[in-house]
């Protein structure tokens, strides 16, 4: 099947009209936004602190917003019409991602300019802030898929958004337990990791290996995402 960009902007279209119309997506957005304010008032905002708001707006706007979108759809089972419809699941889930992803990195953009995040090299992290919204955007997709309702996407994405937003606590656990050493891994803390780098005028070759790890958990999340939708798909 040939991908149309006519169904998935359709398929856009539909969710910036039920979004409109959510009061509850709206005010997550604020979440990241009042926690910089917060910091920018208390004192210098360290580069942790910038990559704590970054990663709270992943994981509460693009994995949180997602989630809730996904299993709105199937609360409402107009889930199951989008997959009897002729549009392809990469038309599906990149129609419905589109919004999120906009959303996020809006978000992004207003948290840093309120903190005051100017990094020196740009590009890099606005390489490492897109890749990251893939893993997110999947993770979201995926929790969504997996839960029946708001109400339960709402619960099951908040483990998520403790994870992947203050990772940096678990991460301080690490040093003092090996066995917990794999969060070093996690998306939001080779983010971080990456951005450190970055200050610190790091090779390329250096970089890229941060901004492997996160990818490859995009991709990973994507193809399970791909895997769930397409048995729920042969289900309905």
């Amino acid at each position: 099947m040939i991908f149309s960009i006519n169904r998935t902007m359709a398929i856009f279209q539909k969710d910036v009209k039920d979004v409109s119309r959510n009061v509850f997506v709206g005010t997550t957005l604020l979440v990241p936004i009042l926690m910089a304010i917060v910091y920018k008032n208390i004192g210098e905002v360290t580069l942790e602190i910038h990559y704590t708001v970054i990663n709270l707006t992943f994981s509460s706007v693009a994995a949180f917003v997602q989630c809730t979108l996904i299993a709105e759809e199937k609360e409402k089972n107009t889930l199951r019409s989008l997959m009897l419809s002729p549009a392809s699941t990469l038309e599906i889930l990149g129609g419905k991602s589109i919004l999120t992803a906009l959303i996020t990195l809006f978000t992004i953009v207003i948290s840093a300019v309120i903190t005051g995040y100017a990094p020196s090299h740009p590009f890099i992290i606005i390489i490492g802030l897109l890749v990251s919204c893939l893993f997110y955007l999947a993770l979201g997709t995926l929790l969504g898929l997996m839960t029946s309702s708001v109400m339960e996407a709402s619960v099951a994405v908040l483990p998520v958004m403790f994870l992947f937003g203050f990772g940096t606590l678990l991460q301080q656990v690490s040093d003092k337990y090996p066995l917990l050493s794999i969060v070093d891994y996690l998306p939001n803390l080779q983010l971080l990791e990456l951005a450190e780098k970055v200050e610190n005028g790091a090779s390329f070759s250096s970089l890229s290996i941060n901004l492997i790890v996160i990818l490859i958990a995009g991709i990973l999340s994507s193809a399970l995402v791909f895997m769930i939708y397409q048995k729920r798909t042969l289900k309905d």
